[in-house]
């Protein structure tokens, strides 16, 4: 068994249970050294591996070398430097941690990135002595890429500066800078030596100028990960088996939960089914799965599915795009070419995919950026790619695990990426002018089209008000219509949940179509929620100077006692989640056109006050029509 192996021989529940920190820097910044050190000074290291390991770095004339621990290969022995990302566990005193030791030299570039990729956080390891390093740079960069922004620095071989006050705020000045630079910032700064221990695991007295913990303290205050369980589920299919007439669809969960009964979308493609039958893996069958476990589902329709898709929730679908900008990571000798094809390997998917452009090549370290034709080696950018057919993705910063993929070029992974941002379905459209414009309808029509925006707790009358306004307005020759959010929410909005961003889009997509109602000539008369004022701001601006807010302040009290769908005892009952007023928030209008409490004033005074404000607002002329 290898000392790697040795030292890292743990069940697979405990992995998952550790905290994973990616330890990075220059080559020869003594990173090897210092995770050594940890397993050593945690007591992660049985003796009888200690004793062996003296005995190793005697014959090669040195002290107890403790990156041999981690540089079990005899090239790196040989050479000095870590070739591979060794993976380690050790604990400290607030929990676990699986360490992962990436390579700092150039040439192995492709390990440090596989390694920050499992990472939650980053140990950034400077040698006080030789300072900041271009591999310093340069992995800090792709760690910005990698979104992991929790940061430690350990700066190294302090004995060697003497454990220099001046030294420490030069360098700790230096990182802070380009750290700022790229929208990071390391939470710590620790002057330590890995070779003997200091500052490491126990605070030493070496530098009586510093204040703060030592590594393994700073590691310990480090805030919890999220877990991939709280996100939204992703399940990309690995394949399709038969059972009698019925696919059985096989993978494992990368993010989220799925449940028995629980309504999923298969992406590219957006059909729907129920789960039926949930089958852990080499297990019996089960009512719930989580990330990280590989399961069998039966769905209780026959739809078609294969290789590549994801499952999600048809609350929350990922994305669909053949077109995507993402940050791109060169590994290969051979550049990169703009207009080049290559294979896109994402998730369990693969397609042919094409460069459509190299917007910007990065220089780690000035941060500048200029457009190319090509990237060469270790080369960073930012790039468009175009595949064959879609895929169905999420960005980086909502979903790591399904933010990301690789391109393969003659049979080897040649680079790495991660989604920054994915095209519009409507990018390549062009749009078509209305016949009629918006002067003549209204000419037409003897008033102009807009939005009347009603917002308010649930109860606060926003339907019943809204009905009889559309009612009256129609008597005064206006022509108007109701868009209520339950009748959005069974058609056009069906598909989506109470989640914050699930909220922003139905306003969002109700915003659009309230907006189309307009160019058409008609009053909107909008009765929703929308109980965020951002969300509320992005109406307004989609629908423009034609927006008019009215905002039924009744209070919670008086919309509890109503209660006409029985939606608050529900939610008192802890039936109901997310329930606004009750189990999430209202934001109340700040700028309302009109302030309405329908617990003080009858309906009819309500009314009036609603026509008055859209007469006001949108008809052209006042006469032959009684208000």
């Amino acid at each position: 068994m290898s000392a790697v192996a040795e030292i890292a021989s743990v069940g697979n529940a405990q992995r998952d249970a550790a905290f994973p920190v990616v330890i990075v820097g220059h080559v020869d910044h003594g990173k090897s050294t210092l995770v050594g050190r940890l397993l050593h000074d945690t007591g992660a290291i049985p003796a009888a591996r200690i004793a062996a390991l003296r005995e190793q770095s005697a014959r090669r004339g040195l002290d107890l070398e403790f990156s041999f621990l981690l540089d079990s290969l005899q090239i790196e022995r040989d050479q000095g430097i870590t070739v591979d990302a060794a993976q380690v566990w050790f604990r400290g005193a607030e929990r676990r941690y699986a360490v992962l030791d990436a390579p700092g030299h150039a040439e192995f570039l492709r390990n440090m990135v596989t390694g920050a990729a499992q990472a939650e956080a980053a140990v950034l390891v400077v040698d006080a002595e030789q300072g900041v390093g271009e591999q310093t740079r340069r992995h800090l960069y792709l760690l910005s890429i990698l979104s992991v922004s929790t940061i430690v620095v350990a700066l190294n071989k302090m004995d060697r500066v003497e454990w220099s006050e001046a030294r420490f705020e030069e360098l700790r000045v230096e990182l802070a800078e380009y750290l700022g630079a790229l929208d990071l910032v390391a939470q710590h700064v620790v002057p330590l030596s890995a070779r003997h221990g200091d500052n490491v695991v126990t605070r030493s007295e070496a530098a009586p100028w510093y204040a703060g913990p030592s590594l393994i303290g700073a590691l310990d205050g480090l805030p919890p990960r999220r877990q991939p369980t709280e996100l939204a589920l992703r399940l990309p299919v690995q394949d399709v088996y038969r059972l009698g007439e019925r696919r059985v669809l096989v993978g494992r969960i990368e993010t989220g939960r799925l449940g028995l009964g629980e309504e999923i979308v298969l992406a590219p493609g957006g059909r729907t089914a129920k789960v039926l039958s949930l089958e852990h893996w080499g297990g019996e069958a089960r009512s719930t799965a989580g990330a990280g476990e590989s399961v069998a589902v039966l769905l209780d329709k026959d739809v078609f599915a294969e290789r590549g898709q994801v499952l999600g929730p048809a609350a929350a679908p990922p994305s669909e795009a053949h077109a995507l900008t993402v940050r791109l990571f060169w590994l290969d000798t051979e550049p990169l070419l703009q207009g080049e094809r290559l294979t896109l390997r994402h998730g369990t998917a693969e397609t042919r995919a094409a460069v459509e452009a190299i917007d910007a090549v990065i220089d780690v370290d000035t941060l500048t950026s200029i457009p190319a034709e090509r990237l060469e080696r270790n080369g960073v950018a930012r790039a468009r790619l175009r595949a064959r057919r879609p895929l169905a993705l999420d960005t980086y910063g909502a979903s790591p695990r399904t933010g990301r993929g690789v391109l393969v070029r003659n049979h080897r992974i040649v680079g790495g990426f991660v989604v920054e941002a994915l095209e519009a379905a409507g990018s390549n459209l062009t749009a078509v002018e209305a016949p009629l414009s918006a002067e003549e309808r209204a000419q037409v029509n003897g008033h102009r089209g807009g939005v009347l925006w009603l917002t308010g707790l649930s109860g606060s009358g926003k339907s019943t008000l809204a009905a009889r306004a559309v009612r009256e307005l129609a008597a005064r020759g206006i022509q108007a219509t109701l868009l209520d959010g339950d009748n959005l929410r069974r058609g056009l909005n069906r598909d989506l949940g109470f989640r914050p961003e699930d909220r922003a889009e139905n306003v969002r997509r109700t915003a659009e179509a309230a907006a189309l109602v307009a160019d058409a000539g008609l009053v909107a008369v909008v009765a929703l929620i929308s109980p965020m004022a951002a969300h509320r701001a992005d109406a307004r601006r989609i629908v423009g100077e034609r927006f008019r807010e009215v905002y039924l302040s009744t209070d919670l009290a008086t919309c509890e006692a109503r209660d006409p769908k029985g939606l608050y005892r529900r939610a008192r009952e802890d039936r109901l989640a997310d329930f606004t007023g009750i189990s999430a928030p209202y934001e109340a209008p700040r700028d309302a056109e009109l302030v309405l409490d329908t617990g003080a004033l009858d309906e009819d005074v309500c009314t009036r006050s609603l026509l008055a404000l859209t007469l006001k607002a949108f008809r052209l002329q006042q006469a032959g029509h009684g208000d």
